[in-house]
């Protein structure tokens, strides 16, 4: 199967708001007008419709250099600051997504919480920590997350190695998600679209192509399988034609690629727009800038 330069239904449902800005975080830490000058750089630009979310801490939402009119996904320590978010809210600040870290407690609390600050219309994703008995509780977790309406959140890397999960949690929490119909957004580590090994830090990062292969696959190809999708490092194994995204001879259709996104792979944080775009373009699979 041939990639083109063209712009084919199953690119645009593959990568249509995939991306949400993470500028203001590591390893690009930009400060805020920086950060908020590029978004809405690109914003503005061809491939604006890739573009997501603009992702910030909540305390920061609340400072007044950040009142800026473009969608965010606030990030949140804690279901004490929803009601920052509902004040927020009422000033018109567009808070159109939540994340929280693995301090913010048990799941059915938070739908509690979520539900009594008028904030229960909002997507909202939990991250767990990856604990010693994370891969074994994975099915309770999403179990529990399906049953109070929330999102997962998987985080792929971070600055040291033992912030980058194997190929087995990847795979594990995809199929958990898949099976339970959680969604779930990924953070952190995932810059370059194929899996591969970062010369500069030394660690193998994970790859957004492989994220989305297997959560459209998962449930569909034994759990062998989509350890080999989360693992693959070739380029040339994934493609796109005008029907479908292929992973080798597996192929999802524009109507799977669309469910995928909408239901199970939503979205994930990068704090460069541009690499990812770059690196699509040079595999042929976006139209040159």
């Amino acid at each position: 199967m041939s990639t083109s330069t063209a712009l084919r239904p199953s690119v645009r449902a593959a990568f249509n708001a995939l991306i949400d800005y993470a500028g203001l975080f590591p390893p690009a830490e930009l400060p805020l007008q920086q950060a908020s000058d590029e978004y809405r750089s690109e914003g503005a630009g061809p491939y604006a419709w890739m573009l997501g979310r603009f992702i910030a801490p909540v305390a920061l939402l609340a400072a007044p250099e950040a009142r800026f009119d473009v969608p965010f996904s606030a990030i949140l320590q804690g279901s004490d600051a929803l009601s920052m978010v509902a004040a927020l809210r009422r000033t018109s600040t567009r808070i159109e997504t939540l994340e929280f870290s693995p301090q913010s407690g048990a799941a059915d609390n938070l739908r509690e919480r979520l539900d009594a600050d008028g904030l229960g219309n909002l997507p909202a994703y939990v991250e767990s920590a990856r604990s010693a008995n994370w891969l074994t509780t994975l099915d309770a977790t999403m179990e529990r997350l399906r049953r109070h309406g929330l999102g997962a959140k998987l985080r792929c890397g971070g600055l040291t190695a033992d912030a980058f999960p194997s190929v087995a949690e990847v795979a594990s929490f995809i199929a958990a998600a898949r099976s339970q119909n959680v969604p779930f957004k990924a953070t952190a580590g995932l810059h370059h679209p194929v899996r591969h090994l970062d010369r500069t830090t030394g660690f193998m990062q994970h790859g957004f192509l492989n994220l989305l292969a297997a959560a459209a696959l998962a449930g569909s190809v034994p759990a062998q399988t989509l350890e080999e999708i989360v693992a693959e490092e070739d380029a040339g194994a994934f493609s796109f034609d005008d029907e479908a995204f292929a992973w080798r001879d597996e192929r999802i259709n524009v109507a799977e690629l669309e469910r995928t996104r909408e239901e199970v792979f939503v979205a994930y944080g990068s704090c460069s727009f541009s690499e990812p775009v770059d690196d699509l373009i040079a595999l042929g699979m976006l139209p040159a800038r």
